[in-house]
C-alpha cells in the first residue's frame, strides 16, 4: 500500500458544487487536480450534445488518463478527480485505479438537494454561451436519472458534505 498518496474523486449531482469542492481539497492537500468538464471541453469542443457523445467522449478521456493518474499515484503524488463517481460503471473506473496501485481514496460526496442544483445550474448558465449544453432543468432531470449514490456494500471510503 503506498502511504504517501491518495486518490480523492467526487460524487454529487450535477451543480451540487463538486467542482469548487474539489479545487479546495486539490489546493489544501497539494494534489494534482484534473477537472473533467474542462478536459472535455478542450478535447472535444462541441462534440457533446447528447448522453451518448458524453459517454464516448468520457471513454476515451478516462482510457487516456488512467495511466498518468496511476503513474502520479505510483510516485507517491495525491491526485484530485473532478470527475463523477455518480454511477455504479463510473465508480469502476475508480475503482480500477484504487486496485491497480493499491493506494488510499476518498469519495467525497457532495449531498444536495435537486432544487439546490438547479437553482446552482440557473445561475451557472447565466455565464454561459446560449444554447450551451446540460443548462436546462430538463437536462439536469435527464442526467440526474442516472444518479446513484454510493452504498457501503461498494466499499468506498465516503466522505459525506451536506449541502441544504
Amino acid at each position: 500500500m503506498n502511504n504517501k498518496a491518495t486518490l480523492y474523486f467526487m460524487c454529487g449531482k450535477m451543480a451540487a458544487g463538486k467542482t469548487t469542492y474539489a479545487k479546495d481539497l486539490a489546493a489544501q492537500k497539494g494534489a494534482v487536480l484534473f477537472v473533467q468538464d474542462e478536459l472535455l471541453a478542450a478535447l472535444y469542443p462541441g462534440e457533446i450534445v447528447e448522453l451518448p457523445d458524453y459517454a464516448r467522449c468520457w471513454t476515451r478521456l478516462t482510457n487516456a488518463l488512467t495511466p498518468i493518474v496511476c503513474a502520479l499515484l505510483s510516485k507517491g503524488i495525491s491526485v484530485v478527480l473532478d470527475f463523477p463517481a455518480n454511477t455504479t460503471a463510473q465508480r469502476a473506473w475508480f475503482r480500477t485505479m484504487i486496485e491497480q496501485v493499491g493506494v488510499e481514496h476518498e469519495m467525497h460526496y457532495v449531498d444536495a438537494p435537486d432544487e439546490l442544483c438547479k437553482q446552482q445550474l440557473r445561475e451557472r448558465s447565466k455565464q454561459l454561451p446560449p444554447a450551451s449544453p446540460w443548462t436546462t432543468e430538463a437536462e439536469f432531470d435527464a442526467v440526474t436519472a442516472y444518479f446513484r449514490p454510493p452504498s457501503e456494500e461498494e466499499g468506498f471510503n465516503v466522505i459525506r458534505y451536506e449541502r441544504t
